[in-house]
């Protein structure tokens, strides 16, 4: 705490005083723990003669550390913050309007720091100890949180939060922030509404939730949707035939663990018209696929990949880790399972967008034939601004479930 005038011995001498004054016999709340608060600070400010502003300051300091997330409170409550990463107790790094900085506060000790990952796992029921060092939990906000112990992390735990915008972006707001451009907003709209089968393709950070998101809004309010996370991220409003699932880990006290492959088996058996998986992974990709191929058209997932092809390529790996099959027959799932892909970029000036817009038009010969509908092309030249449009570069060639949903080619 070196920008502020008290020392870090202060500060903890001030947080000891505080625990030592509340009354851990009952639960108290933030109000009353407040007040505890400012009495120390101006007990100690008389002796000091702290500033209304540092005072202010150092209560709001000492209430983060006690009742919320202590050195990072500040960056979760800043809206700007997309992503915040702890190297262990004493480097914080921020990911704020595309740009990465490192924060000047710090967890004061080792301890502290893991007390916090306690509190992150605790508020979705995950459990975080030394025979279970790595988990994905998520925050009230809903922002997502992947965590790595020490000594498994060498220098100290490792935490990951992803954070999420309060109310999920629309895609107005993504055509407003350049991410996708109007028409071909509304090819996707159609293509949802029609029942097409979206997989969404990117690398880490590139906006594969948001735009799931997104299209996730344009489900018709009637129809019965069941979405699959490994930590719940999504954010469908207005639907309310809506079912949310999550796995579950195992723990050292005899709970089995829950997949994602147990629950979209059990999601087969609740009527879904949508399914929707938050990521694919691993072998859960056969039976996303087997659910795209057995009247649950119109579902929606994502997974990570450098481009449409290489998207394909890792459906098949994916695949081969559950089962193994002849990749001639993995192909054919996956060409008749998935109509289109969706596939994001994150550019060099930090801006997010989608590169492609393609369909799986044809397979033949052992091989899946792409038609691209839309592309991203760069214009300038610029080294640290991306200029360029999503071109319209090709048509659809399937039509038959826009024909069913009464739409016309000529309207796409």
């Amino acid at each position: 705490m070196e920008k502020y005038r008290w020392s870090e011995e202060i500060f903890e001498k001030l947080r000891s005083d505080i625990m030592a004054a509340l009354d851990l016999s009952r639960e108290q709340n933030d109000e009353e723990i407040y007040r505890f608060i400012e009495t120390e600070v101006e007990e100690y400010s008389q002796n000091n003669l702290l500033t209304l502003k540092e005072r202010e300051q150092l209560e709001h300091l000492l209430f983060n550390s006690l009742r919320k997330y202590d050195a990072i409170q500040e960056l979760l409550e800043d809206a700007d913050v997309t992503e915040i990463m702890i190297n262990g107790a004493s480097h914080i790094f921020y990911e704020k309007k595309g740009k990465l900085f490192q924060a000047q506060t710090h967890f004061s000790s080792e301890q502290k720091l893991s007390d916090v990952i306690q509190q992150m796992a605790g508020n979705s029921n995950r459990m975080v100890n030394e025979a279970s060092p790595i988990v994905d939990t998520r925050l009230p906000d809903g922002s997502r949180v992947n965590v790595v112990l020490s000594p498994i992390s060498i220098d100290g735990s490792a935490v990951s939060i992803r954070k999420f915008p309060s109310k999920p972006l629309e895609m107005e707001d993504l055509i407003r922030m350049g991410t996708v451009s109007e028409k071909a907003a509304e090819l996707l709209k159609i293509l949802v509404c029609a029942g097409f089968n979206l997989f969404i393709s990117g690398g880490t950070g590139s906006g594969k939730t948001t735009v799931l998101n997104a299209l996730s809004q344009y489900i018709p309010k009637e129809e019965r949707i069941i979405t699959i996370e490994d930590s719940a991220e999504l954010q469908l409003i207005g639907k309310p035939n809506l079912v949310r699932l999550e796995t579950r880990n195992a723990n050292t006290e005899g709970v089995l663990p829950i997949t994602i492959r147990d629950l979209i088996r059990t999601a087969l058996r609740m009527r879904p018209n949508r399914l929707i998986v938050g990521e694919c992974r691993g072998a859960e990709a056969l039976d996303v696929l087997q659910a795209m191929n057995t009247g649950h058209d119109g579902s929606l997932s994502t997974g990570h990949a450098n481009s449409c092809r290489d998207m394909l390529s890792r459906l098949e790996t994916m695949v081969l880790m559950g089962m193994e099959l002849p990749l001639t027959a993995i192909r054919s799932q996956i060409a008749s399972g998935i109509d289109v892909l969706v596939h994001l970029g994150r550019m060099r000036d930090g801006s997010r967008k989608i590169l492609a817009i393609t369909e799986l038009a044809e397979y033949k010969d052992g091989e899946i034939r792409l038609n691209d509908i839309y592309r991203f092309e760069e214009s300038g030249k610029s080294r640290h601004c991306v200029e360029g449009s999503l071109r319209h570069v090709g048509t659809l060639e399937h039509t038959e479930k826009l024909k069913r949903a009464g739409v016309t080619a000529e309207e796409i």
